[in-house]
């Protein structure tokens, strides 16, 4: 009987180790399926001659060749994404920490300005392209026709190359607000008794903000400047949509030059090792931006445990 008894208890507690797993099954499914499983695949196509017309031929790392030394739309697509994330990134942020400050003001309807400010965030790539084309359209745009208003003549947005890629970061900035919420969050976190006490040691609001908020918030830096390098070094939908990679591929971004080796010149083998460069070089991003943040971003609970052992 007692035998029966253990049993059963240790197979309750085998049962309760596996039901946790149950609940993440399909997320382990559809990440194997469809992450890792494509992932590999498209490692494998790299090492492959494989037009979608005919049969794929092995070809080892001659794709990756290719690329380096008789392409050279490969290194102008890589330094115009660069000089547009090398742009965008620090722009991203600022707006986002601007718009998260505002939002943390004890204004009158201030939730309203928070659901205007975060709308942007939920809006379709395809639907803003649409929406930005129209107001940077250098003969009917909005934007150049308030311009004239004050006497000046707008430049041809989206077919001046010298414009071209600064209306691409117009565009991709104006989706901040997702960012300016994680921001919001961490804002609101830190505690009004530091404000104060720093008030009453005589600092202002731009000595509070740079001692007391900034260090705060490092950690939702760090995250936030990561995500956006990987967003800027990925951007295709507006690219696509507004410039097309023009004019004279002033804006032809590597997203676009990976997309138009796949689907327009159907070299999906060729496709995937660009697609695998640009992999390693986010990668290579992401570690170097994770071992530099040890000299400036700041961990309450290093502190905590630094003062403890003091």
């Amino acid at each position: 009987m007692i035998i029966t008894k253990t049993k059963k208890r240790k197979g309750y507690k085998l049962v309760g180790k596996r039901v946790p797993y149950l609940f993440i099954l399909p997320w382990i499914i559809g990440f194997l399926v469809f992450t890792i499983g494509p992932l590999v695949f498209s490692l494998i196509m790299s090492l492959f001659d494989w037009p979608v017309t005919s049969s794929p031929k092995f070809i080892g790392i001659d794709n990756y060749k290719k690329m380096f030394t008789a392409d050279p739309q490969f290194y102008k697509s890589l330094v115009i994404t660069f000089k547009f994330a090398l742009i965008f990134v620090p722009l991203n942020l600022i707006v986002a920490l601007i718009l998260a400050l505002l939002i943390t003001q004890p204004v009158r309807g201030i939730k309203i300005f928070r659901t205007i400010f975060y709308l942007p965030a939920v809006v379709s790539g395809v639907a803003i392209s649409i929406i930005w084309g129209w107001i940077f359209n250098s003969e009917y745009g909005i934007l150049n026709y308030l311009l004239s208003f004050i006497g000046i003549e707008g430049p041809k947005w989206l077919i001046d190359p010298k414009w071209a890629i600064v209306t691409i970061v117009i565009a991709s900035a104006w989706g901040v607000g997702t960012m300016m919420l994680i921001f919001y969050t961490d804002i609101k976190g830190i505690s009004p008794e530091l404000y104060e006490a720093a008030a009453l040691d005589g600092a202002g609001p731009i000595r509070q903000f740079l001692s007391i908020t900034i260090p705060s918030i490092t950690p939702t830096i760090l995250f936030n400047v990561i995500t956006s390098v990987i967003g800027a070094l990925q951007q295709l939908t507006l690219v696509l949509l507004l410039t097309g990679g023009g004019p004279l591929k002033s804006t032809y971004f590597y997203g676009l030059f990976v997309y138009n080796n796949a689907f327009k010149h159907h070299k999906l083998g060729y496709a995937s090792a660009n697609a695998w460069f640009m992999f390693i070089i986010i990668l290579l991003l992401t570690l170097l931006i994770f071992k530099s943040s040890s000299a400036w971003v700041f961990y309450e609970n290093e502190v905590k445990k630094e003062g403890k052992k003091s």
